[in-house]
């Protein structure tokens, strides 16, 4: 019978991570995701099949939930008549705490809310709303 190794040993999770913003760490969040990509393609010559590959342009993209209470929180921090909207990009700062005690930190770089929302479900005692966040790119810690 094989056997199964466990080569990854305890794996980095959710009460691993701190996302910090504007200063702070936001603690009112349930979700959030990263990424980046750069386009590419490949370039189909005679016959059908590629002849080179072709590059286009890099996007980053962030997703954070907010609980409302953070959001407020966030939104009383504001000036009275400012909208999280009207925030001057920031860096957001995600730290993985590994179980062999390095910091691994992820920096996504001039972040900007998009506008502000509210959501509930019956059934929840919560409301979160998922801000598409606006980002310019990410330098991924290692």
């Amino acid at each position: 019978m094989p056997t199964i190794k466990n080569y990854l040993g305890k794996l980095t999770g959710w009460n691993n991570t701190t996302i910090n913003i504007m200063g702070r760490d936001v603690v009112g969040t349930e979700e959030f995701d990263y990424d980046d990509t750069t386009a590419k393609e490949n370039a189909i010559g005679a016959g059908g099949m590629p002849i080179g590959w072709t590059e286009g342009n890099y996007e980053a993209k962030f997703n954070l939930s907010l609980y409302d209470e953070e959001q407020q929180a966030i939104q009383s921090a504001l000036p009275y008549g400012k909208r999280l909207q009207d925030i001057a990009p920031f860096d957001a700062v995600v730290q993985y705490a590994r179980p062999d005690g390095k910091i691994i930190t992820d920096i996504l770089h001039n972040c900007q809310f998009k506008g502000r929302g509210k959501s509930a479900k019956n059934g929840e005692g919560k409301m979160i709303f998922k801000h598409e966040m606006l980002i310019s790119h990410i330098t991924w810690g290692n």
